[in-house]
């Protein structure tokens, strides 16, 4: 298996068991002690913790996580995914009462990996903006 290989698997790793499962252990496995979030949200830390805090956030708002991967690209150690996650608006989320709506987030995310574990991320999301619809 090839190193992009490899790390497309990382990436989908951490979008099928972390994010759709809640699975916070997985994250040992897959995220570097010197991981940087580069487009963390305004007042969130740019580390592990600050995943593992949005995560929280969005399982406590939303139920029946199904991450849709659409494309993976890689290219020496960046992976690039677009994907939508579909979601059951079932928890309160941001001030906003549950609706038991199903909504659809679409996300581009860049990853870093080094030894098949992210070290920096981008993403681009309209997940707040979705939020402040609901």
């Amino acid at each position: 298996m090839s190193t992009v290989d490899k790390n497309k698997a990382s990436v989908l790793k951490f979008n099928k068991e972390f994010l759709e499962q809640g699975n916070f252990e997985v994250l040992d496995e897959i995220i570097a002690d010197d991981f940087i979030n580069n487009t963390a949200p305004k007042g969130v830390p740019n580390n592990i913790d600050g995943l593992k805090q949005v995560a929280s956030m969005l399982h406590k708002g939303f139920s029946h996580f199904d991450i849709e991967i659409l494309e993976q690209i890689g290219e020496d150690d960046i992976i690039a995914t677009r994907k939508m996650i579909h979601v059951i608006h079932t928890g309160e989320i941001m001030g906003h009462k549950p609706t038991n709506k199903s909504v659809t987030f679409n996300v581009m995310d860049f990853v870093r990996l080094r030894d098949g574990k992210y070290v920096e991320h981008w993403g681009q999301n309209d997940i707040m903006e979705i939020i402040e619809k609901l």
